[in-house]
């Protein structure tokens, strides 16, 4: 049923059971228990936000760019803040696995810290490329927060160029 109004702006009664029913039906208590649900995970997430920053660990995966030169790949990552040092990459056949971890907690010990969000990050990346690569002859830089890893192929495929066919 649906409210309208005439008119002489009387409101009158109209029938609509011929359209379908898309409302799903629930009961009072379910919204209740949606917004219990809700604050619930806001309010643990926002402790383990602001009021356990000692254990709080930042694990995200770096953004990245694959670029395939022919004869070799080249992968660069985001690594803004963490030394060579602290940076795994391991190959085997063509799958690579790139992580770090970094832990700045030991290094500003005796500083007055109003607000800490950054003690330890951890990055970790994984993937598989389609050719087997030359484990022994890569090579990986890091500069101004951009790990450059250069995997050479085994077998350099030759760059295939377009044609342009013609409609009859």
């Amino acid at each position: 049923m649906a409210i309208r109004k005439n008119k002489k702006n009387e409101i009158a009664v109209r029938n609509n059971e011929n359209k379908a029913r898309d409302i799903a039906v629930r009961r009072p208590h379910d919204l209740w228990t949606d917004f219990d649900n809700l604050f619930d995970q806001f309010r643990s997430n926002f402790d383990n936000i602001f009021w356990n920053p000692t254990t709080a660990i930042t694990e995200r995966t770096p953004l990245m760019d694959l670029v395939d030169h022919g004869d070799k790949y080249e992968v660069n990552l985001e690594m803004p803040g963490i030394p060579k040092d602290n940076i795994n990459i391991e190959v085997t056949g063509n799958n690579i696995e790139i992580s770090a971890d970094y832990d700045n907690a030991t290094e500003n010990k005796g500083k007055n810290f109003l607000r800490r969000e950054r003690i330890r990050t951890q990055f970790y990346r994984s993937f598989e490329l389609p050719e087997d690569l030359k484990t022994d002859k890569i090579d990986a830089e890091l500069n101004d927060g951009i790990l450059r890893v250069y995997l050479p192929k085994i077998e350099p495929k030759q760059k295939v160029k377009s044609k342009k066919i013609k409609i009859k």
